[in-house]
């Protein structure tokens, strides 16, 4: 498996794994996600972490640094987007990704991760837990926009 940081030539790969992310469907090339995509690699506080066996992306997350004037001027992270191919499941490829997300959150001088999920399994819930995230601390809503 090589860990790392999604670079430019990994857009066509990613968007496969994330049409398993809530059925999301494959979208077509064009001028628009190839420059939103070109957006994201140079964002320094963009971060898509990929897990990949041979050409193929089988886990990833993104985890975005936030700037904040609170908590010493430390800034907080936010993980989104935790995926990984139905096929390599439970091998600890996700486990990795959120690992790594922890350690770039980690560098950037965070002081804390934050991390949403839609699941309501069980065992998705435990994992994260095992993951070191915790349900106690805070209570999540959201509002949806058209």
């Amino acid at each position: 498996m090589e860990l790392r940081e999604a670079g430019i030539n990994d857009l066509t790969g990613l968007l496969e794994l994330y049409t398993k992310l809530h059925d999301n469907p494959m979208p077509e090339s064009s001028e628009r996600i190839n420059e939103l995509w070109a957006e994201i690699i140079k964002d320094k506080t963009h971060h898509i972490i990929i897990a990949a066996e041979g050409e193929r992306i089988i886990s990833s997350c993104v985890v975005v640094v936030i700037p904040n004037l609170t908590h010493n001027q430390r800034p907080y992270a936010l993980v989104e987007n935790v995926i990984t191919d139905e096929h390599y499941r439970k091998k600890g490829f996700a486990t990795a990704v959120l690992n790594f997300a922890k350690t770039v959150a980690q560098k950037e001088h965070c002081y804390k991760i934050m991390l949403m999920t839609g699941s309501k399994l069980d065992s998705t819930l435990k994992f994260y837990e095992q993951s070191g995230y915790n349900k106690n601390d805070k209570t999540a809503f959201i509002q949806w926009l058209d």
